[in-house]
């Protein structure tokens, strides 16, 4: 293995390398991260041309957005404590034409990233296809790292969920079991030992505007849904991130917010293309959706600051 793929190898049995409870399990203060989503290579051209069933064969777009991402992101002061891209990394399903090409144009835009910064990634269903396979799950863990694990930032728990797992498990049950006894003793562990937040990262959103909303290709179905939402609610968690509806949504509903963060890559609504800065402190979680332009040219808005030196 190359030297520089570490950074893209660093969840691995579970946890995140340097991102442990031992390191990082003791609250140090306010501190900020960036979530993105969906670079996703290759869909802006699928969808110009109306084939989003294929894998896109041009993408140049979104590696100039992704570099432009990674710009913005080594200019910040201070710099954020790591940025977590939550899923559809890639376009192209797994065994398609270009999903190599896409891939390895996306870490090459990624290696500019200051080594200070680490990279968290999720999986999203172009990761892992619709109906994800071990083969499937095996072949983004050779690429990415786990597709699920828990990692530590200054007393804040973190866990990172393959919610395609939730979504559709038909042709792996074995894995989705296999998360859900992990999820169960981590959310236990939350409920017995609170710390100042427990944070939850996955691709697909619980509910885009309010818990019972009807089921849709862009949410969790209703039943997996509430099941999850009581879980998470139970064990004290603050937030839960995504991605995939390529617009910002979400909902804040019995103390736990639902954050839906749009795209760097294609847009499909009105929203620029952009990240969110989210700033942890020892009471909230503040977090503010910011276009790509604006934190280039910017930086870290004034509030924002004032509210890192609380």
């Amino acid at each position: 293995m190359a030297l520089d793929e570490n950074m893209f190898l660093r969840a691995k049995d579970r946890t995140f390398t340097g991102l442990t409870e031992d390191r990082e399990g003791e609250w140090t203060g306010p501190f900020y991260f960036i979530q993105a989503a969906d670079p996703q290579l290759g869909l802006m051209k699928a969808w110009r041309v109306g084939d989003c069933d294929g894998g896109g064969d041009e993408w140049e777009d979104e590696v100039r957005l992704t570099r432009q991402a990674v710009q913005a992101l080594n200019k910040l002061s201070p710099r954020p404590r790591f940025m977590v891209l939550c899923g559809d990394l890639v376009h192209a399903m797994p065994g398609t034409p270009s999903r190599a090409e896409q891939e390895r144009d996306l870490k090459e835009a990624l290696r500019g990233t200051d080594p200070a910064i680490p990279l968290v990634f999720v999986s999203g269903n172009h990761d892992l296809g619709n109906t994800p396979t071990p083969d499937t799950v095996e072949l983004y863990r050779r690429g990415w790292g786990d597709d699920y694990f828990s990692f530590w930032v200054g007393g804040v728990r973190c866990l990172v969920l393959n919610s395609q797992l939730f979504f559709d498990a038909s042709a792996c049950p074995e894995l989705r079991d296999a998360q859900e006894a992990w999820l169960e003793e981590q959310l236990q562990a939350a409920a017995r030992s609170p710390r100042r937040h427990t944070l939850i990262f996955q691709h697909i959103p619980l509910y885009l505007r309010t818990p019972d909303e009807e089921d849709d290709y862009f949410n969790l179905q209703r039943g997996v849904r509430e099941s999850l939402i009581k879980r998470f609610r139970q064990a004290g968690v603050k937030a839960v991130f995504s991605g995939h509806y390529h617009r910002n949504a979400g909902g804040f509903h019995d103390d736990m917010d639902m954050v839906v963060s749009s795209a760097i890559g294609c847009q499909l609504g009105s929203d620029p293309h952009g990240v969110r800065v989210v700033v942890v402190t020892g009471g909230k979680v503040v977090h503010r959706y910011c276009s790509l332009d604006h934190l280039s040219q910017h930086g870290l808005d004034e509030d924002l600051k004032k509210l890192l030196e609380a």
